[in-house]
């Protein structure tokens, strides 16, 4: 069948829940509000269980079907927390909170699974147990891995878990996906640099760390230029440059850098690192400075595993007709610590051509993703647990 005729009736209902949660967006693990109503839908909804605080903010909420006779439990996760951009939509429901807004869609993720919720809930056709898992933290808190390390794989009985992510540029409602690497490991690293402050009229007795911090921006371009495999995918961006001046005429003593490392495979991963950390501290004392690298493996790579990837694009070809080959993607997914413990696949949906892009002020989830996104989480329910 195509889009579930429940999800068109359910539509405004679900759409009202999303322009809540757009209107009061939570950063990281501080989605208090976001996982009340969750919550209290999930009870309204008469969900069998509901578990709340699992990696510190998530929620839980299971449902089981007529029957049990498989025994088996699928998980379905969506992300609620938001970022820290002020909103320009010009939306009536535009953010109410000063700097903070959906800029991903996640208020669009938490109201689709909270869809599906309501009608596994109404209908119960199928056999074995749903996990309905509600995430915080996806934007670089980790989420993920703090509701893996707080044992909910284990607690719930998850076999299999299936996530899915808007993506503006693919026609409202269409998917795509890919089996094996999807989205990038995300490292993060912080430079600091030291030189010799003075006034910026005797440049010569100082130390320049604006002028070597300068030197090592682009010096660590050329990781991707010269030192990895052109058939290969990694991006180094340095995206933050302070100095410890504000004064037009005084050269700063110190300099600190952050930025991100992108890959999708361990030894380019492991060249970048090295190679970064190398760049830095040489430019550095090439130009008599000194500097630091504080580098973190964050998001691993995120995998889909291949029987379930394809699980997941037959779900998508029963609601929409077809299912697109995905590319790779250079962001990082926290989703990708539910896929390192268990098998299971993530999704594209879309959310129009002309969409702004995610992480930007004028971004809006588009609300007729909803009847795709509802009714590819229940096609996933009931194909890998059906009904006895």
């Amino acid at each position: 069948m195509p889009i579930r005729n429940r999800f068109a009736e359910l539509l405004p209902e679900i759409a009202e829940w999303r322009r809540d949660i757009h209107a009061h967006p939570e950063l990281q693990f501080d989605t208090h509000r976001t996982a009340g109503l969750v919550a209290e839908k999930l009870k309204e909804f008469g969900c069998d269980e509901i578990v709340t605080g699992i990696g510190k903010t998530g929620v839980v909420g299971i449902i089981k079907g007529r029957t049990n006779t498989s025994g088996r439990t699928v998980g379905l996760r969506a992300d609620m927390d938001a970022l820290p951009i002020h909103e320009a939509t010009g939306k009536p429901y535009a953010s109410k909170t000063e700097g903070v807004m959906h800029a991903c869609g996640h208020d669009g993720h938490t109201a689709m699974l909270l869809g599906a919720a309501k009608y596994l809930s109404e209908t119960r056709n199928f056999d074995g147990t749903v996990a309905v898992i509600f995430q915080p933290a996806e934007e670089g808190g980790g989420g993920g891995r703090e509701m893996v390390n707080d044992g909910m794989m284990e607690r719930f009985g998850i076999n299999e878990v299936y996530g899915m992510h808007n993506w503006p540029g693919i026609a409202t409602g269409e998917f795509m996906t890919r089996p094996g690497p999807f989205f990038a490991a995300a490292d993060l690293f912080e430079i600091k640099v030291k030189g010799r402050g003075g006034h910026a009229a005797r440049p010569h007795v100082t130390i320049d760390t604006t002028v070597v911090a300068s030197h090592i921006v682009l010096a660590v371009q050329s990781i991707a230029s010269r030192n990895v495999s052109p058939v290969e995918q990694v991006v180094v961006t340095i995206s933050s440059f302070h100095t410890d001046s504000v004064a037009f005429n005084v050269i700063a003593e110190d300099v600190t850098m952050r930025g991100t490392v992108r890959t999708h495979n361990p030894e380019v991963q492991d060249l970048a690192e090295a190679r970064l950390k190398e760049l830095v501290t040489l430019t550095a004392e090439a130009h008599g400075a000194t500097a630091e690298v504080d580098y973190q493996r964050n998001y691993p790579v995120m995998r889909n595993t291949e029987e379930e990837t394809g699980f997941a694009a037959k779900a998508a070809a029963v609601v929409a007709g077809s299912c697109g080959d995905a590319p790779l993607v250079m962001g990082g997914e926290d989703f990708a610590f539910m896929l390192d413990v268990r098998p299971g696949a993530y999704m594209l949906v879309g959310n129009g051509e002309d969409s702004a892009m995610i992480h930007t002020a004028t971004y809006d989830f588009n609300d007729e993703t909803i009847p795709a996104g509802c009714s590819w989480f229940a096609e996933i329910v009931e194909q890998r647990l059906p009904a006895a």
